[in-house]
């Protein structure tokens, strides 16, 4: 060992010290690094943690040393091989793999599981030099080099075809190394940016002669017969543009044409896996609500993924969103949640102590099983030269490491304790990807945005909201696809579009016993994104027994009076309601017309209710709560705000997502596992602390 080798593992140690308390041995520390040792990462009981790491960067020496050091540190898992085509394939045909034969035996050999990632994106320069088809063309009709990652366009003909040719070549390579668990697929997908290329042009039109047949049927749906813009032919048929302006039925096309191409990509190249590597699991990091383009992964992530996964990169002042966004990557999957890229430090973040380890816990907390720190050393170069990993420029271990090595022992005592958590949530709410589209239009001349004024992810999260707050899980799917019937509680907070599938689910749900609140702005428009022509909510009037159909905007945030108190929102849109069968629980207080505010209407064995205003949680709470008791929905621990809990095998985790102490009061006498301390009421947790009581 030279002198920096000497010097950094006692940098190592130190922080690995500081991390875990006095009194951890070198001999408690060999205990806590013993690999899992479990061949399928799909077992029970098994939680990781570990870093992304990119060896392309790092010498054979520094590997070495690299991998020291994650041993010590007792890190389990590893995710590599992304952003490195042109690694694998330096030239079309040409591939090289010893050098990562190589790294996957240190891998091995220290016991560090591996996922092996297919590095389709960003996609190298030889491949857009031989096939410019896959270089982005904008929407002025200028082709883009590859200036930046991502800029690579996934519809291509011969990129297609050479992903698939690098996955089996991969696959066919690693499928029964002992060192790999687990495959992914395409980093970040989502994230390129649509184009508009003549080939891309013919590749819609192909599109929409299979979704619409005729010009007959695509002209009614895209109602072209405003502003004299009727097709006659397919030769007539634009792309339209994701940058604005253009109505709303074709840009919702639009999305859906390059969500296809997307969820295509990824289902060939699970296609592959399932012929070439059957026994590795699926856990690809996803960027389903990419601003760029995204994909709709709601209704497809069973096609590609058996484990939703995704970088975690959660924003301090909203764990609420952090929340939100965990649960819908879950999605309808029954296996845990992994973080393929966890945080650590950042883009101009160095990183904050305890930070790491509370975000780990919060995650333990919906369903996460994998914690993989992006990344592990800092970059020194590229468009990321200025984000810092758990090892500085130089090489030396910071703090970071410490910490990730205190995750990791605790994480090895917590799966003998229900971890990862397999359980399945008693509440639903609904996600629509075409929904999130269709309301935020591009620029242009367009009322939507004029209608639609109150965000809809922002809705989407007042709805999740009081259940949060009531620590209780609730799943984030899109109902048409996952199956409802097991849910307590669905609700639909400004679901805009109103599909056949979605009503349908939606219908027999209630009639069957279930119980539904929807809230204004819902079921406006049909699949092709104009309105409907019958009573609103379109195809559920009689569901709710009630028309809709006039509203109204208050100059103040309107009122009403529920169970005996008065609630005052924060938005002004509200709705008219007319029931028809539906009785009615509160109205409007502060409205020209007092009109009903909450209805409820029973519809075969099940109950369907409305709340005729955006979604907000100072409505929602209050209704939600009043629901608890009848439907049976079990509230979680008690905590003060900042606080999140859950009671895993008789054992209650607290989280405090704040930077600042809190004092959480409880039952009885109860003993924190992780520092065996006893507790008798109350617990203090500092600012980012966490404990688990038993």
């Amino acid at each position: 060992m030279n002198s920096k080798e000497r010097a950094t593992a006692r940098v190592l140690k130190v922080a690995i010290a500081l991390a875990l308390g006095a009194g951890f041995t070198a001999t408690q520390l060999a205990q806590a690094q013993s690999p899992v040792g479990h061949a399928n990462p799909a077992g029970e009981g098994q939680l990781f943690v570990g870093t992304c790491y990119q060896p392309i960067d790092r010498s054979p020496a520094q590997i070495r040393h690299d991998i020291a050091i994650m041993k010590q540190a007792g890190f389990t898992m590893v995710r590599m091989g992304d952003l490195s085509w042109d690694s694998f394939e330096p030239r079309e045909g040409q591939f090289e793999f010893a050098w990562f034969d190589a790294i996957l035996t240190q891998m091995h050999a220290a016991g560090i599981k591996v996922i092996l990632d297919i590095p389709g994106l960003p996609a190298p320069v030889w491949l857009h030099q031989k096939y410019p088809g896959v270089d982005i063309v904008n929407q002025d009709g200028v082709r883009l080099h590859p200036a930046t990652r991502y800029w690579d366009d996934i519809s291509d003909p011969d990129y297609r075809r050479l992903v698939r040719q690098l996955a089996e070549k991969m696959l066919a390579r690693y499928a029964h190394n002992p060192a790999v668990v687990a495959v992914g697929y395409d980093n970040e997908v989502g994230s390129s940016p649509m184009s508009y290329s003549e080939g891309d042009r013919a590749r819609f039109v192909a599109w929409l002669k299979q979704r619409y047949g005729t010009i007959a049927a695509l002209n009614k749906a895209w109602a072209t017969q405003r502003w004299s813009r009727r097709i006659n032919d397919w030769s007539q048929v634009e792309l339209p543009y994701g940058e604005g302006p253009g109505p709303n039925e074709r840009n919702l096309d639009l999305h859906r044409f390059w969500s296809d191409v997307t969820i295509a990509d990824l289902s060939d190249l699970d296609d592959v896996r399932k012929h070439v590597a059957p026994d590795l699991p699926a856990v690809s990091n996803l960027w389903p609500d990419a601003p760029a383009k995204g994909f709709d992964y709601l209704r497809s992530w069973n096609r590609y993924s058996t484990y939703g996964a995704e970088g975690f990169y959660p924003d301090t002042r909203d764990p609420l969103g952090a929340a939100f966004d965990v649960m819908m990557i879950k999605a309808g999957h029954r296996t845990p949640v992994w973080f393929n890229e966890f945080t650590a430090g950042g883009g101009g973040d160095y990183g904050v102590p305890g930070r790491s380890r509370m975000w780990a816990y919060f995650g333990l907390l919906h369903y996460a099983q994998t914690f993989l720190a992006w990344t592990f050393n800092s970059h020194i170069g590229g468009e990321e030269q200025s984000l810092f990993g758990l090892l500085d420029h130089d090489g030396r271990p910071s703090w970071k490491v410490g910490e990730f090595a205190r995750m990791a022992k605790e994480f090895k005592q917590l799966q003998t304790m229900g971890f990862p958590r397999r359980g399945q949530p008693q509440v639903a709410i609904e996600d629509s990807y075409e929904t999130a589209w269709i309301t935020n239009p591009p620029p242009g001349p367009n009322t939507m945005r004029q209608y639609f004024t109150d965000n809809y992810s922002d809705q989407l999260k007042a709805a999740f909201q009081p259940f949060f707050k009531d620590n209780i899980d609730v799943a984030v799917i899109d109902i048409a696809h996952d199956p409802i019937d097991n849910y307590k509680l669905v609700l639909l907070p400004a679901t805009y579009v109103m599909d056949e599938p979605t009503a349908k689910a939606i219908r027999q749900y209630v009639a069957r016993g279930g119980t539904v609140v929807m809230t204004g702005y819902s079921a406006k428009v049909d699949e092709t994104g104009k309105w409907f022509e019958t009573p609103l909510p379109g195809r559920l009037a009689d569901v709710f027994g009630l028309r809709t159909d006039p509203f109204y905007r208050s100059k103040q945030p309107i009122t009403l009076r529920f169970e005996g108190k008065e609630l005052t929102g924060s938005a002004g849109y509200y709705e008219v309601l007319e029931p028809s069968t539906a009785s009615v629980l509160a109205s409007f207080g502060n409205t020209p017309q007092k009109s009903p505010a909450i209805t409820l209407n029973h519809f075969g064995k099940g109950e369907a209710i409305y709340l005729a205003t955006a979604s907000q949680a100072a409505f929602l709470g209050p209704l939600v709560r009043s629901l608890y008791a009848k439907l049976a929905i079990e509230r979680g621990p008690v905590t003060p705000d900042g606080v999140i809990a859950r009671v895993v095998d008789d054992r209650t985790v607290y989280v405090n997502t704040t930077d600042v102490p809190v004092t959480v009061s409880f039952d009885g006498r109860k003993r924190d596992v992780l520092t065996d301390r006893a507790h008798n009421g109350t617990l203090d947790l500092p600012g980012y602390g966490v404990a688990v009581l038993q």
